[in-house]
């Protein structure tokens, strides 16, 4: 049987790679979006690192914040994988803090158009196929800031806001025809960025987390892995929050 295909952007960051390796078990062909600005020998390392690791993940260049990079890019994964894709995992974004007060309109402009806008761009490319064969997944990764604001965050709380009322319109578009899409909202999680955070800054997040810890990247992969199996299908439209009780709505 065929393997289905999975697109992760943003697939060589912390989180990206662990959704990569969850979707890779269960079984998918998995390629992972990149820009890394454009350092194409640091995706290939990482590519190489994931075939020491025991993980095929292909890799494909696309700056998803341009239509036509986006395009590109979902060029590159059909022939590489010889198929469209199956599975998208709207995973890529960017942060440009600041005050709103202070905020200039790039740090806004960024931000919607890394975290917003490139979901239009690449849901765009991969629907109409999926609607086709009668079988899709859209996943897209929001925050646990979307829900509950961040001071300095106006930028990225709007537009990881954004992302839900998104699914949810698309999610009625297209749930006759087998496709589903849906909202991860993570929390803290204990990426490599993070990690760098001082230990005294951690300690005081964690201590506002009920659970008491940060979150792990594979139980952000699992979840994916899940919403992306085909006994999922009756998922559509939700926004799935996984913060540790951080936020509960």
């Amino acid at each position: 049987m065929t393997k289905r295909v999975a697109l992760v952007t943003g697939g060589t960051g912390g989180l990206g790679e662990a959704i990569c390796r969850a979707l890779h078990d269960s079984g998918f062909r998995v390629v992972a979006g990149y820009n890394s600005g454009g350092n194409h020998e640091k995706a290939k390392a990482w590519q190489e690192q994931q075939r020491k690791d025991g993980y095929e993940i292909e890799v494909a260049y696309g700056d998803v914040t341009n239509a036509e990079s986006c395009a590109q890019c979902i060029k590159t994964v059909e022939e590489l994988t010889g198929g469209t894709v199956d599975v998208l995992v709207n995973n890529a974004g960017i942060t440009r803090d600041g005050m709103f007060k202070k905020m200039s309109w790039e740090q806004w402009d960024e931000v919607l158009s890394a975290n917003l806008d490139s979901m239009f761009h690449m849901t765009r490319l991969v629907i109409n196929p999926m609607l086709e064969k009668g079988f899709g997944r859209v996943i897209n990764i929001s925050s646990v800031n979307a829900q509950k604001g961040q001071f300095g965050q106006c930028n990225y709380s709007a537009a990881k806001a954004g992302i839900h009322g998104f699914t949810k319109a698309l999610a009625q578009e297209v749930a006759s025809k087998g496709v589903t899409v849906n909202t991860v909202s993570p929390g803290y999680i204990m990426t490599p960025m993070v990690a760098k955070i001082a230990e005294e800054i951690q300690q005081k997040i964690c201590a506002t987390i009920p659970v008491g810890r940060f979150g792990t990247p594979e139980e952000i992969g699992r979840t994916i892995a899940f919403l992306a199996d085909e006994n999922s299908g009756y998922i559509t439209g939700s926004d799935l929050s996984i913060n540790g009780g951080l936020h509960m709505s």
